[in-house]
């Protein structure tokens, strides 16, 4: 079977939504979206709190992927939750906006991709947001599809105690993470509108679904880009038993992910010969960058009882949960209509650091692990994730077979450059010394982790322990990073090197990662190469 389109959208995940949308923005141009997951139907998608129910394990939403065991994390397989399903991850994340430092955009311009520095891509995040709450007026938009809302929360008494925390640690605070200073503490900006999760989806597809030029898939699986030459002309997949071919007339897009767009490409004959030599596949272009250059987020925690009754373990047991989640139901308010962290911070793991380069996470809650897998004790207590932003360390993804159906190989190589060890250490230390402090006292019990059974002063016992516990915080990246180096996968606006009709439009093009959650700077991508797939002229600069 066969049908033509003039786009085709593979993934309808943070980008891919939002191509979808401005694609067929022009009623002259066929889109066609097809997407692994199924809609936006689970109710706790659409619940911030919801979190909690969907990343733990995989399912109908969440791919729950593992990754190879390595040595440098305590030979241990770690679980990577990625979104499945309109929306992508963007329907299943915490919900946390923040868009890195500006020297983040810089350095990408600097690695060989004019357009990409700050002042060439806060155009774009200011023509996405619709924001909500108080902070840098010049820096945020106004009337854009995605609505941002500054945390409001009253009834975490704990949160506020946090920024003072951080004050009396001696770091500064900040306004607004995404304005003119990202160092310091404060409350978080959120993807939510009224009581609800405002995901890719929301924003972008939803408004578009009425288009009479926007196709939609779900639940299909792309196997792989079919060329003639060195064009791309269209993808196949199976739908019900039967081989579809969908060709497209001007572009095949892949929005897929970090981890499934460099599988899709691979499977096409596109990457490593080595690579796909091993998996019968023939080589049709060869890039050697396809899958290398991962990077990702790597949290660990600190983490202490609280001596009051007076965090979110108040809505931890069945009957509580049963409880919260009615009142959401009926209301619209409660611990369920709040996301899971509200408060956070940016820091310098030492003080001669230049600019931060430590992200804390606060959450009034003691998880028994990052993801949740092993419940959540209904003893009370607090904690702060913690990650380095910018680690130095390359990891790479590759294929386990040619089957689609099939994860692939991850390997995140944490911790291969021992700097990045080091700064993890310092950012606990830091994290850990915020609780110290004055305002935490009266609240403040045992401690949970790294526990009295760590010396938090001995290097070697807390790198043991950093390796043994430490988990991903769902920020992978790089797998097809833009560039003009021997690992680059496209260029500057997603243009596969060497293919013709062929783009990646999602996080993997980051060639560095951000400091911050990597939703938003993922949605602003695909923004902003939009205008050079519709042939119009990019925003102008704002300095």
């Amino acid at each position: 079977m066969e049908e033509n389109f003039d786009y085709i959208i593979v993934g309808a995940g943070s980008a891919g939504c939002v191509l979808a949308n401005k694609l067929s923005d022009n009623d002259k141009n066929s889109v066609l979206l097809i997407e692994a997951g199924g809609k936006d139907t689970n109710l706790f998608i659409h619940m911030p709190s919801g979190y909690s129910q969907i990343v733990p394990k995989s399912n109908k939403q969440n791919y729950g992927f593992e990754t190879e065991p390595e040595s440098n994390t305590a030979g241990r397989k770690l679980y990577w939750p990625r979104g499945r399903g309109w929306g992508g991850s963007s329907s299943i994340n915490a919900m946390i906006y923040t868009r890195g430092h500006s020297s983040d955009y810089d350095h990408w311009r600097q690695l060989g991709n004019p357009g990409w520095s700050y002042d060439d891509v806060l155009p774009y995040f200011k023509r996405a947001e619709n924001y909500e709450g108080d902070g840098d007026e010049e820096f945020h938009g106004q009337g854009g599809p995605l609505n941002v809302k500054k945390s409001t929360r009253e009834d975490d008494i704990l949160l506020d105690k946090f920024v003072e925390a951080g004050k009396q640690a001696g770091f500064p605070l900040t306004n607004d993470f995404n304005g003119k200073q990202q160092e310091g503490f404060s409350r978080y900006e959120h993807t939510i509108k009224g009581s609800k999760r405002f995901s890719s989806a929301r924003a972008y597809l939803y408004p578009a679904l009425n288009r009479k030029n926007l196709h939609t898939k779900t639940n299909i699986t792309v196997d792989k880009v079919i060329f003639k030459n060195k064009k791309a002309i269209g993808v196949e997949y199976l739908e019900k038993g039967k081989k579809i071919l969908s060709t497209c007339n001007r572009e095949v897009i892949l929005s897929s992910g970090a981890v499934n767009s460099p599988q899709i490409l691979l499977r096409s004959g596109i990457g490593d010969p080595e690579e796909m030599k091993k998996h019968g596949i023939q080589v049709n272009h060869e890039l050697k960058g396809v899958g290398k250059n991962l990077q990702d987020h790597f949290a660990v925690v600190s983490q202490f009882a609280c001596t009051q009754p007076v965090t979110l373990h108040r809505s931890a047991g069945f009957f509580s949960t049963m409880l919260a989640g009615a009142k959401y139901l009926i209301t619209g308010t409660g611990d369920a209509a709040n996301p899971p962290c509200v408060g956070g911070a940016f820091i310098k793991s030492q003080p001669e650091k230049e600019i931060p380069d430590i992200q804390i996470h606060y959450v009034s809650i003691a998880m028994q692990d990052v993801h949740g897998r092993e419940g959540v004790p209904l003893e009370h207590g607090f904690s702060n994730l913690v990650y380095l932003c910018r680690p130095q360390s390359r990891g790479h993804i590759t294929l386990k077979s040619s089957d689609p159906n099939d994860a692939p190989l991850m390997y995140p190589n944490y911790f291969s450059v021992e700097q990045d060890l080091i700064d993890t250490r310092n950012g606990l230390r830091e994290a850990r010394r915020v609780f110290m402090q004055p305002v935490f006292d009266e609240f403040r019990g045992e401690e949970l982790k790294p526990g009295s059974n760590i010396d938090i002063n001995d290097d070697d016992e807390l790198d043991n322990w950093i390796r043994e516990t430490g988990e991903t915080l769902y920020h992978p990246v790089g797998t097809c990073k833009m560039g003009i180096d021997e690992l680059a996968v496209t260029n500057e606006h997603g243009q596969v090197h060497g293919i013709e009709s062929l783009r990646v439009v999602d996080a993997s093009l980051m060639p560095s990662l951000i400091a911050g959650n990597t939703n938003a700077p993922t949605i602003m991508i695909a923004e902003k190469i939009s205008d050079h797939i519709n042939g119009k002229s990019f925003l102008s600069k704002e300095n």
